[in-house]
């Protein structure tokens, strides 16, 4: 099984939000030398808690600073590019890095109504969505009409990132399908993924791959974990009401602020999902998690405002899933 991290460029409270791009690559740094084997970024834009829009800009800074761990995006969002200049971004990445460069996609819109007007596309359904990963895999693969430079660089392996009909998607394409959130939890995931593998159809000799995304922290005890999760999660719940995702705080903070009921109750169930415990603890969710789904890689996205136990969560993560 791989180890992989997802990092979000996450901004914490009181600090710059530029620093987090910084702290991202020197998270990746240190997942090399710990035995990770990908480490993947995404795609926000305006929202004031990850400083990362641009995913092919960041791997470009990650890769000058690392030289085994594969990169990638998870994932870069189709409807605000044009394939062409998606499929030349990251030849140009993989002329860098050879061999070391992965390319995640998914069709999530802006955060808001006026990020989506602001980026020019306010809907994106599944065929556009497909159509649109074809096309850049017809670049990536030297296939399309017009000839994305630099030629000549290799691989550069493409996955969806599952939400809504993705998974379909996915299958008709014959690629790999990154999975993670509520749809772990629903009891439709085991026909859903079997469908997945019925409807696969082949490309360039491919097999149905899975990846769970999942976050995972671990603390010495399971208590302490939860606490290092609930930075995370309270930012999610508070993003309900305020519809701002917003920058980490302390710990200390979000407990002394007053919650809502509504507040309460997102964080106890965002609390039940995450995967937040001492090493045994997480090491058997994530086997229960592995034993439903036969899943081939786990793509662990923790974070918490501690970066020092980030650090150290990361690295008992890697001992966790090298074992």
């Amino acid at each position: 099984m791989r180890l992989s991290l997802l990092d979000r460029s996450r901004t914490r409270h009181g600090q710059p939000e530029a620093a987090a791009l910084g702290h991202s690559v020197e998270r990746a740094i240190a997942a090399e030398s710990a035995g990770y084997e990908r480490f993947w970024v995404a795609e926000h834009h305006t929202v004031p808690g990850i400083a990362s829009g641009s995913p092919a800009v960041l791997l470009a800074a990650i890769g000058a600073r690392t030289s085994r761990i594969r990169l990638g995006s998870g994932g870069v969002m189709l409807p605000n590019h044009r394939p062409l200049v998606v499929a030349e971004q990251f030849r140009m990445l993989a002329a860098l890095y050879p061999g070391r460069i992965d390319l995640g996609v998914g069709r999530s819109l802006g955060f808001t109504e006026p990020v989506r007007q602001a980026l020019g596309r306010l809907e994106a359904g599944p065929d556009s969505f497909a159509q649109e990963i074809t096309e850049v895999r017809d670049q990536l693969e030297g296939e399309a009409p017009l000839t994305a430079r630099p030629d000549d660089v290799g691989d550069v392996p493409l996955f969806v990132l599952a939400t809504g009909t993705g998974m379909d998607t996915a299958a008709d394409l014959g690629l790999p399908v990154v999975i993670g959130g509520p749809i772990l939890d629903s009891p439709e995931l085991p026909e859903r993924l079997a469908s997945y593998r019925r409807a696969f159809r082949a490309h360039r000799g491919s097999a149905p791959q899975i990846l769970v995304s999942l976050d995972a922290l671990i603390a010495d005890t399971d208590d302490e974990a939860r606490e290092l999760a609930l930075p995370e999660i309270w930012a999610m719940a508070r993003s309900r009401s305020t519809g701002l995702f917003e920058a980490l705080e302390p710990v200390a903070r979000i407990r002394a602020t007053s919650w809502s009921a509504s507040e309460s109750r997102r964080v106890e169930q965002g609390l039940a999902t995450t995967v937040a415990g001492s090493a045994g603890t997480v090491r058997r969710r994530i086997e229960q998690i592995l034993e439903r789904t036969g899943a081939h890689e786990v793509l662990a996205t923790g974070s918490t405002y501690d970066r020092e136990a980030l650090s150290a969560s990361d690295q008992a993560l890697a001992r966790v899933l090298r074992g």
